[in-house]
């Protein structure tokens, strides 16, 4: 990354590593260990990411708030790719006397063997943020309710709110999240379905793998490849922050829009001084208590788990 780039994300990173250095190992449980209370388990995918800092947030305050109903313990990992690591983090919790797993999980695929040995053991499996492969999951005979957006829907619209500010056959660059990740199909294919009904021109599609640098490293290369390149539509807004880093180093800024998803905090200068288009509010702070409270119906009352849409608005300018 160069100077300049650095200087736009140090203070985005000085604050980052001030919040990991208190989550980067599992929290203890909350509530003690009373055996008449549920422990429920949040998995989420990299602590580097504002979003499930959010999210974390948000299911600390809702146990504080019903620390009569269930115990939680609140995992991370350190970076998006890490599957090995959510892997082990599903095994401890399992040991750790979990009743519920509420999962985003890294890998739309690989974290299913880890799962169905959870569900063997007796733990109830609920899927929050990016949603498990289907297929897979008939495959290894899980059944996993998935609680969270529509990532298609959500893209689509973050998608048109740009297209308005361009014309068609313009030339556009998506930069999607890993690619195995449902959640990130689904936002590129939404990204897309937007960009053919305006008539633009998509040049290329690369991943950021969800992250700042790799995506500040890949906006640099798409912006020199790609000299006439009127707009980037970035799959979550860590990536967004790098690509605008990388249009302000090559002095294209108000050149090249960009647009995001996830409304984390760090977006709302750019958005009010027009350096990111839009983006997509999935509530990150609500996303994992509506996977809660699913897991504590179905435990309670011994309801059927069954798939929940939860909202998504769209944000631009103030």
């Amino acid at each position: 990354m160069n100077t300049r780039s650095s200087l736009f994300l140090l203070p985005f990173l000085v604050g980052l590593g001030a919040w990991l250095t208190g989550c980067g190992e599992p929290a203890a449980p909350s509530g003690g260990g009373d055996a008449t209370k549920p422990r429920v388990a949040l998995v989420m995918k990299s602590l580097a990411n504002e979003f499930f800092q959010v999210m974390a947030e948000g299911a600390k305050k809702h146990q504080a708030a019903h620390a009569d109903q269930f115990e939680l313990i609140v995992n991370g990992i350190k970076n998006e790719t890490d599957l090995a690591e959510q892997v082990g983090l599903v095994e401890q919790m399992v040991a750790q006397g979990a009743k519920a797993i509420v999962i985003a999980p890294a890998d739309s695929k690989a974290l299913v063997p880890a799962l169905k040995r959870a569900a063997d053991a007796g733990v109830l499996i609920i899927n929050i943020d990016n949603q498990l492969d289907g297929p897979t999951l008939a495959q290894a005979g899980l059944k996993a309710p998935f609680v969270g957006p529509d990532n298609r829907e959500g893209a689509r619209r973050v998608g048109e709110v740009l297209a308005k500010r361009l014309k068609a056959g313009d030339e556009v660059a998506i930069i999607e999240g890993v690619v195995t990740a449902f959640n990130g199909q689904q936002r590129r294919a939404g990204f897309e379905d937007a960009m053919k009904a305006a008539g633009m021109k998509v040049v290329t599609v690369q991943s950021g793998q969800w992250e700042m640098d790799k995506a500040n490293t890949v906006a640099a290369g798409i912006l020199s490849a790609h000299p006439n390149l009127k707009a980037i539509l970035c799959a979550n807004d860590n990536m967004a922050l790098g690509a605008v880093a990388a249009v302000q180093s090559a002095g294209k800024n108000g050149q090249v829009l960009i647009v995001g998803f996830d409304n984390i905090a760090a977006l709302k200068p750019l958005l009010a001084d027009g350096r990111i288009v839009a983006t997509a509010d999935q509530h990150g702070d609500q996303l994992a208590v509506y996977g809660i409270d699913a897991a504590l119906a179905v435990l309670r009352d011994k309801v059927t788990p069954a798939d929940r849409r939860t909202p998504v608005d769209i944000v631009t300018q103030p």
